[in-house]
């Protein structure tokens, strides 16, 4: 039985990298274009803890300036946690919004940035405490195979990762441009004979995205673990109790050897 995973699938924002400052910025900018009447100007900052707080409901980045867009405008921030597809819909219709174009602002939004002040871009993003030295462990070791599966663009998460001296292939990370739920690109990976899937271990830090994985029984082999310091909330974390299916996991949980990932996962 083997004690390790051959093939190691990483979410990237969340579990490798804390962008939330980024996010933030990046959701004001993108919010000053579309409700530009009513531009928020030096009224960013007000909304920014409860931007941070409510971050775990965001399932893709398009989310992000309609859930600014809703503090806005008063919603309490318990509707947005316990409801927030609710909220965000009758906002969309409300307002008119598409899914389509506000992604295209905010994407256009991190280019126009990158381009202009890369260094100003790159800092508001930290890795969180030990996971780099980590994966480079893991990938010199030579004997799991790495990939990063996340909605964010691969480019940008490509750029991060170079910065701190991962040079990953572009076929090693599967982002939003792929255009597939997260299960598919699991199926994509098995089906795929350039990697070892023997035996796939998947960290995420959202929950809704990890038991759709395991509501799959074509995928019901691959390991899954809740990345505790991500963007998750306690009541997410305190679900999976009882749950054999998803393990959550420690930060020290992660930095340490495999096979002590279920024993340590909640401590």
């Amino acid at each position: 039985m083997l004690t390790s995973p051959t093939l190691l699938a990483l979410d990237f924002d969340g579990v490798i990298c804390d962008g939330l400052q980024e996010y933030f910025q990046t959701t004001c900018r993108a919010y000053d274009r579309l409700w530009k009447p009513e531009t928020l100007n030096s009224q960013h900052d007000i909304f920014a803890n409860s931007f941070y707080q409510l971050r775990p409901v965001i399932e893709t980045g398009w989310e992000m300036p309609v859930l600014l867009r809703s503090l806005v405008l008063g919603e309490p921030k318990s509707n947005i946690l316990e409801d927030w597809p609710q909220v965000r819909d009758r906002l969309v219709e409300t307002e008119k919004l598409n899914g389509k174009e506000i992604t295209q602002i905010v994407d256009s939004v991190r280019d126009e940035w990158i381009e202009s002040n890369l260094e100003s871009w790159l800092k508001l993003h930290r890795f969180y405490p030990g996971i780099i030295a980590k994966i480079k462990q893991i990938l010199q070791a030579e004997q799991t195979q790495v990939v990063i599966i996340t909605t964010k663009e691969g480019r940008f998460a490509k750029k991060l990762l170079q910065q701190q001296g991962l040079n990953f292939s572009q076929t090693a990370i599967f982002g939003k441009e792929v255009k597939r739920p997260k299960p598919e690109t699991l199926r994509q990976l098995i089906a795929n004979p350039s990697y070892n899937t023997e035996k796939i271990w998947f960290v995420e830090d959202r929950l809704k995205t990890l038991e759709l994985v395991a509501q799959q029984p074509d995928l019901n082999d691959i390991e899954l673990y809740l990345a505790d310091w991500g963007y998750n909330t306690e009541t997410m974390r305190a679900s999976l109790a009882n749950n054999s299916t998803i393990h959550l996991l420690s930060l020290a949980g992660f930095a340490s050897n495999f096979t002590n990932w279920r024993s340590r996962s909640k401590s």
